[in-house]
């Protein structure tokens, strides 16, 4: 398969057609989106959405027919998903006019700027029965299914604690390319924490309370570069996250999980998960417990390292949105997941501006409906 190109044999009798899926916003993400289609049987990316003209060429160039709006690309187009890769405050209005059409919707985290706008959204998508998924991609990450997996059976217990690290340095260019990256919520909370925040809810359980502190940039920028947060689960457990985009550091997702080779390996964790029975460091995967089987500070403890295959969390995720298309599958990250992780980072950012706790139950004074699968 190719992108834009017809599958072969695509239509004939006892052959399933290839799905025809749209890319909204061509730039870094949308081409990787893209690329990922790549390697996905039975579909083919037939359109974008781009206003700019050399991120139009790139498109025309990867044989992808480009429009300039989401009336032009749905008045030329029959698709059957749309991908949604622009920044965040387009993201509600783009998949409105996508589930408006009936038309599946993968639409990149976060799902919305506001927990209010992205409640809008999951209310369309309910109302008109249109799946709709956000893309929280490590939770497509074999490490994190693996992981996922030893928890839910049991492996380690009960959990009790996790600590997360999401530490970094991006350099002065990353933010004097694109000069909204130094404005108020477009510090590492909402743009990288985010990803960590998900993996907690998915691996651990809901988040009902959260207190939490951030630091404003030491570079001067109106956004703060450092922050951290506890926050209690709806099962008991206590979890310590901090994320700061100005420490020179091995600890995060990044440099560990070997998910993008743009940056460098490190042998290190930056997810470790407490239980009552052992204990799980990520992405290194290693249970530890004692040796004897005795709970005991004092008896001797080992690690065992858990198996798993490598795969690219984007092809997965494209997989998996062509499977929801087709009905054989339900979103493993739905719109109402992707708005119960935004809850938790509007939650951290208020709990850092006032100085005071949050209660998310408190903090959603509407009703969010559960999405029909």
């Amino acid at each position: 398969m190719r992108i834009g190109w017809p599958l072969i044999g695509a239509g004939r009798e006892g052959v399933t057609p290839a799905l025809s899926l749209a890319v909204c916003g061509f730039g870094l993400v949308g081409q990787r989106h893209a690329e990922a289609a790549l390697h996905v049987p039975d579909v083919d990316v037939v359109a974008a959405v781009e206003p700019s003209e050399e991120r139009r060429a790139t498109a025309e160039v990867m044989g992808i027919a480009c429009h300039a709006t989401l009336g032009d690309l749905f008045a030329s187009h029959s698709i059957d998903g749309l991908i949604v890769a622009t920044p965040t405050h387009m993201h509600v209005e783009q998949a409105m006019v996508s589930i408006g059409r009936g038309c599946p919707v993968l639409v990149e985290k976060p799902i919305s700027t506001s927990v209010r706008d992205a409640d809008d959204l999951v209310t369309a998508a309910a109302a008109r029965d249109v799946p709709v998924l956000v893309g929280h991609h490590r939770r497509h990450n074999p490490l994190i299914q693996r992981s996922h997996d030893a928890i839910t059976s049991g492996a380690i217990g009960d959990i009790r604690a996790v600590q997360a690290t999401c530490w970094f340095y991006k350099p002065d260019q990353y933010f004097d390319v694109a000069p909204w990256r130094k404005q108020p919520g477009a510090g590492p909370v909402s743009v990288n924490l985010i990803h960590d925040i998900d993996l907690i809810r998915y691996l651990c359980g809901e988040v009902v309370s959260v207190f939490a502190q951030a630091s404003p940039s030491a570079r001067g920028y109106a956004n703060e570069d450092v922050a951290a947060a506890v926050l209690t689960l709806e099962n008991g457990a206590i979890a310590t996250i901090s994320v700061s985009d100005s420490i020179v550091a091995p600890w995060s997702w990044e440099m560990t999980s070997r998910e993008y080779p743009v940056y460098p390996q490190i042998s290190q964790s930056c997810y470790m998960i407490g239980g009552s029975h052992g204990a799980l460091s990520i992405p290194d995967l290693r249970i530890w417990a004692h040796t004897e089987g005795e709970r005991d500070w004092w008896t001797p403890m080992s690690a065992t390292v858990l198996d798993t295959e490598a795969s690219d969390p984007l092809v997965n995720q494209i997989k998996h949105f062509r499977d929801v298309i087709r009905k054989d599958a339900t979103p493993l990250v739905s719109a109402i997941e992707g708005l119960r992780t935004l809850q938790v980072i509007e939650a951290i950012q208020t709990s850092a501006a006032t100085g005071r706790p949050v209660q998310l139950k408190a903090m959603a004074a509407f009703d969010v409906p559960e999405v029909a699968q």
